[in-house]
């Protein structure tokens, strides 16, 4: 199989398994525990506290189930602990949806949230964001990169903005991390494992000792009485040894067989580049082919042994159009047509030109077949 599908999730590293694999058999105490083996349970979570932090440079690291529920707390854990300040929220139109439904529920709750519209790039409009700053705007959340679409946001000068006007800063990380440098100034940050050759079923909340945050889970009081309940050590050492390996992920070597693959694919015609080139992550291929349909793309690929997408597998399952491209402005046809591949440090130049071969036979395939196929140019096909 040609795995072209990493921003769902990564392999496992073979490293990483090694590490984790006696603290299923071996050390498996509870951490919490004061015996010996408790003892050695709870050194390794600090050892992975350290390499995380060693990476992000943040205050506190609070290990939980993943990035969906470090986007909750984040989200609802300032809002609700600084509500007596205010109860307004800037979030970006192509946040996770995991953001986004958090927001439908704060706004259920009677919270106010404000979402910052993107151009035809997704890139964020900086004025207009500036402009949507209240005297009772609390936070923000802008995601540094973009799951379905591989931008790059301009975090740094939203942070410069928001601390301007003393307003958090909440940043989603999941698709960044082991690629790009994390800006500094940051208040929040919200981290994923298995987006980085770590396992699944982990992530983590980093929060500077400033935020006034509330937990959203009752119970023992773990990760500084913030995520309450026994700690996945096993997945937890994991992350940790995922992110103090990442700096040697060679992402360069990544960017060249993407940019191979991305300049073979726009030579079909009629194919779009969705997002911005140039800001935009090192392993993200987001295009729409006119004329056909994304779904029976990823099916055709699936029985040639190669695995991509049509955008955030998280969501998938909701069918529904990508709300990144509808946010983007795009038409039915290019949102209905589009293609995520995105690579990883598995891949190799050999992969790649398979991959070019078989996508451009499916899409001539496809549009052959197709009923939109006459409103395009001849050269359609």
């Amino acid at each position: 199989m040609i795995y072209l599908d990493n921003a769902s999730t990564t392999r496992l590293h073979k490293d990483v398994l090694e590490e984790m694999l006696p603290y299923f058999t071996e050390s498996y105490a509870n951490p919490s525990s004061l015996h010996k083996l408790g003892r050695e349970a709870n050194n390794a979570l600090t050892l992975a506290r350290k390499r995380v932090r060693d990476v992000v440079k943040m205050d506190k690291i609070i290990f939980l189930s993943g990035a969906t529920e470090a986007n909750n707390l984040a989200l609802k854990g300032v809002m609700h602990a600084n509500k007596d300040k205010g109860k307004h929220l800037i979030v970006s139109s192509i946040e996770h949806e995991s953001i986004l439904a958090t927001c439908k529920t704060l706004e259920g709750e009677g919270f106010s949230v404000s979402y910052i519209p993107v151009n035809r790039n997704g890139i964020i409009d900086l004025d207009t964001f500036e402009k949507m700053i209240r005297e009772d705007t609390i936070m923000v959340s802008v995601m540094l990169v973009n799951n379905e679409i591989g931008t790059i946001q301009p975090l740094r000068e939203v942070i410069e903005i928001a601390h301007k006007y003393g307003i958090i800063v909440h940043s989603d990380l999941a698709q960044a991390t082991g690629k790009l440098d994390i800006p500094c100034g940051i208040d929040l940050a919200t981290l994923s494992a298995h987006k980085m050759y770590g396992p699944k079923g982990v992530g983590a909340l980093c929060i500077n000792n400033t935020i006034k945050i509330n937990s959203i889970i009752d119970g023992g009081g773990q990760e500084f009485n913030l995520r309450s309940g026994t700690q996945n050590v096993p997945a937890i050492v994991g992350m940790g040894k995922a992110f103090a390996i990442s700096s040697a992920f060679d992402y360069g070597r990544v960017k060249i067989m993407r940019d191979k693959l991305l300049d073979r694919l726009l030579e079909i015609p009629n194919t779009y580049l969705n997002g911005d080139r140039r800001e935009r992550i090192q392993n993200n291929i987001n295009v729409s082919f006119l004329a056909v349909n994304g779904e029976d793309m990823i099916i055709k690929l699936s029985e040639k042994n190669i695995a991509a997408s049509t955008g955030s597998a998280c969501s998938s399952n909701k069918q529904h159009a990508s709300h990144v491209l509808r946010a983007m402005n795009l038409s039915y046809e290019e949102i209905n047509g589009s293609l995520r591949l995105t690579l990883g440090i598995d891949n190799t130049i050999e992969e790649i030109d398979i991959a070019g071969e078989v996508i451009e036979d499916n899409v001539r395939e496809l549009r052959r077949l197709s009923p939109y196929a006459n409103k395009y140019s001849r050269n359609i096909l």
